[in-house]
């Protein structure tokens, strides 16, 4: 069995070829990525894999019998980006596609969610058995608000008492590698998430109980929250998009107690406490 990775170099590529690493040898697992020059310290092969040069992507993928689509990191260019990796996909004879897509696709009103469910809808056409990792929120997408947080005194958001399932990268990436490596996952959807849930307002009594300071969660209006984002030097269009986020989140977008992804992974998520002393 082949294994094949896109986005390897990335933080839960890495993470993810790590871990199969522990599972299989180095020679079935391949790394796609745009420099392979840059993941020679992954210590397995690496093809060049880039999703703007469709013609390319097929013969990248001769030979690979599963291949993990983690979703790409580019915002709004996902939907063609991945229409060529599935088409190429086809054209190679791959086997299965395990893809990295977004916590409830088919009803979430985050705005990522689209680009998510044209991509599910797009492997279920194209014949190719798969599976769906529904990831919810990576714990270390609050890095940079628990690091303001320590330096300012404060956290801010706009998410009010929204409930948070969030877990880290690594608990996604053993999702991934059980579901590569195991059987019985065909044409199966995972909505994985965090054991417990938190609020903004849970993360700012951590945070103030592992630095022995008062740090408050202040609640913003969207407006304010983008604003004070784009003061911070955060782009006009990602301030607005993050404050969005949180809109959602203050309606449970982000909420869910399934624990399906202590289920398939065989261990609890990691806790908001050691979440935080990592951040921190």
């Amino acid at each position: 069995m082949t294994i094949a990775i896109t986005g390897a170099t990335g933080q839960l590529g890495r993470l993810t070829v790590e871990k199969l690493k522990a599972k299989l040898p180095a020679d079935q697992i391949v790394a796609l990525v745009r420099s392979p020059e840059k993941a020679a310290d992954l210590g397995v092969p690496a093809r060049a894999f880039d999703y703007n040069q469709p013609e390319t992507l097929a013969a990248a993928l001769a030979g690979i019998d599963t291949l993990l689509l983690i979703s790409s990191s580019e915002v709004g260019k996902r939907e063609a980006q991945h229409a060529a990796v599935i088409e190429a996909a086809k054209q190679a004879g791959v086997g299965r596609i395990v893809y990295t897509s977004l916590l409830r696709a088919d009803t979430s009103r985050l705005s990522l969610a689209g680009e998510h469910l044209f991509t599910e809808k797009a492997i279920a056409a194209s014949g190719i058995p798969y599976t769906f990792l529904r990831n919810g929120w990576y714990t270390e997408n609050y890095a940079a608000g628990v690091q303001g947080a320590v330096a300012h005194g404060a956290l801010i958001g706009a998410a009010g008492q929204g409930r948070i399932a969030a877990a880290a990268r690594a608990d996604y990436a053993d999702a991934a590698v059980a579901v590569l490596t195991g059987t019985g996952h065909e044409n199966t959807i995972y909505e994985l998430a965090g054991d417990t849930a938190f609020t903004l307002a849970d993360l700012a009594a951590e945070i103030s109980r592992q630095t022995g300071r008062d740090i408050p969660f202040h609640n913003l209006a969207p407006a304010e929250y983008a604003a004070a984002l784009t003061g911070a030097g955060v782009p006009a269009p990602f301030a607005e998009m993050l404050a969005g986020w949180d809109v959602e989140i203050a309606q449970g977008a982000l909420f869910d107690d399934g624990r399906v992804l202590s289920k398939l992974t065989g261990h609890p998520t990691t806790s908001l406490a050691d979440a935080v002393k990592a951040l921190i």
